[in-house]
């Protein structure tokens, strides 16, 4: 793989996405599917993909929006009626078909497909490690755990899914997320305690949404995205990289 735009095939579509390769080769890799916020694909998350792959993950961002292209996205309401608008089934079978396809990809070890997101993201990283096979660690940025309301569009909402956690889990969140209840990560530590798979939840004082950040002044915490950052790293090198000089 070469860094840049890429496809691969989904459920009757031809999905997109950005590949972030490792700079150094020496042997297959581990690999990550990265699920960026609601806004979709962005430099933060090209930027976020070349950290990824600077420490030996092979990275695919993927596009959420290959049918469509991104949603204009004018104030917070439009966000929250685009996310509420987004069918689970059809976002989680698109991450599907890319852990499907980095575990075919002669470059990829197929063993060590990871799956981290932001946001949104991290909800459907989440969501994606219960119910997606082939997933080896899933590290969660501040993804949303709750639904006020479950239908066709949005059946189980992530607390829900996760007695069913498939593998190791990292999540990461701010004290002061007004869209993330502590109460909310509460009921997710105390439910994966029961699920046997190993986990940490890290809590940071003082942060709220989208801390890791940095376009976003007024959310950016630099000790808590710095710290968020080395967890991250240590969670996936003993998950996804044992043996290997990540």
């Amino acid at each position: 793989m070469t860094a840049g735009d890429v496809v691969f095939p989904g459920d009757d579509v031809e999905l997109r996405g950005w590949c972030a390769p490792p700079a150094v080769g020496g042997g297959p890799a581990p690999a990550l599917v990265l699920v960026p916020d609601v806004r979709g694909v962005s430099d933060l998350y090209r930027g976020i993909a070349r950290r990824f792959a600077e420490a030996g993950f092979l990275t695919l961002v993927v596009d959420l929006y290959s049918r469509e292209g991104a949603p204009e996205l004018p104030d917070m309401d439009a966000v929250f009626r685009w996310i509420r608008a987004l069918p689970d089934g059809r976002v989680l079978g698109d991450l599907a078909a890319a852990v499907r396809h980095l575990g075919a990809h002669p470059e990829v070890q197929p063993d060590a497909v990871g799956i981290a997101g932001f946001c949104l993201g991290g909800q459907y990283a989440l969501m994606a490690a219960c119910t997606v096979p082939g997933i080896a660690a899933c590290v969660s940025w501040y993804g949303m755990l709750r639904y006020t309301a479950t239908d066709a569009v949005k059946p189980e909402s992530p607390l829900a899914m996760a007695p069913r956690l498939a593998c190791p889990f990292l999540g990461l969140f701010g004290a002061d997320d007004a869209l993330i209840p502590r109460a909310d990560v509460d009921e997710l530590r105390t439910t994966l305690a029961h699920t046997g798979r190993p986990f940490e939840i890290v809590v940071y004082p003082g942060a709220g949404h989208a801390f890791m950040n940095d376009q976003r002044r007024d959310a950016w915490r630099p000790e808590a995205a710095a710290d968020s950052w080395r967890r991250a790293m240590a969670f996936l090198r003993t998950h996804l990289a044992a043996g290997r000089t990540a």
